[in-house]
């Protein structure tokens, strides 16, 4: 998958959208650090107990890897900073990817179909704020999040229980995807999610 860039970023946008688009790169950004810190450290583990995840595990990254400098790319061209979070999201990361693949396989799997399940909603929320702000912005998200939601998928089909420590471990990674999330948007994630709720409430039949 490549990406050429933006050609023109919209000239009609509010300063109050430029600071929301600002915040979508950052996240974006840091979360997709955050889960390079995931799959490395579960790979690390992977290679040494449980061979036959190490090649989903090393494609997932190497997607993580080049979504990443997209996003970062993309920052440049809009003058967008980093998340002030960065080392939240990597700390945890590293700690959540250690953590899970010591449970085990299904520990992988929750841990991934967790993160990239809360993930994808709020990349349906930011391709809903970005349509008619920035075309350009929002054709890359759409391309990240087909593989994305590729890695959703083959994790959530190979989740073999349904007991009360998955769905345990599966909530408490959300929970806190989202309160990171939050954190390095400012609330705007809040915002953006609102805002699809109403529009969708308010949509024909």
């Amino acid at each position: 998958m490549q990406w050429e860039g933006p050609r023109q970023l919209e000239t009609t946008v509010t300063d109050v959208d430029r600071l929301t688009i600002g915040r979508i790169l950052k996240v974006n950004h840091a979360g997709e650090y955050g889960a390079i810190r995931i799959y490395r450290a579960q790979l690390w583990v992977a290679r040494r107990l449980y061979p036959d995840v190490v090649a989903f595990l090393e494609e997932t990254l190497a997607h993580e890897i080049q979504h990443c400098a997209m996003f970062r790319q993309a920052m440049s061209q809009r003058s967008a900073r980093p998340c002030r979070v960065m080392s939240l999201w990597g700390n945890g990361g590293l700690v959540l990817g250690f953590a899970t693949s010591l449970i085990g396989r299904q520990g992988i799997w929750i841990c991934t179909a967790a993160v990239e399940s809360t993930v994808h909603k709020h990349l349906d929320d930011q391709l809903h704020f970005l349509d008619g702000r920035d075309q350009d912005l929002r054709s890359l998200i759409a391309s990240i999040q087909g593989e994305e939601a590729a890695h959703l998928h083959h994790a959530v089909a190979r989740i073999a229980t349904n007991a009360p420590w998955a769905r345990a471990l599966k909530a408490i990674i959300c929970g806190c995807t989202e309160v990171v999330i939050w954190l390095s948007t400012w609330g705007s994630s809040t915002r953006m999610s609102n805002d699809l709720a109403a529009a969708r409430s308010i949509s024909p039949a």
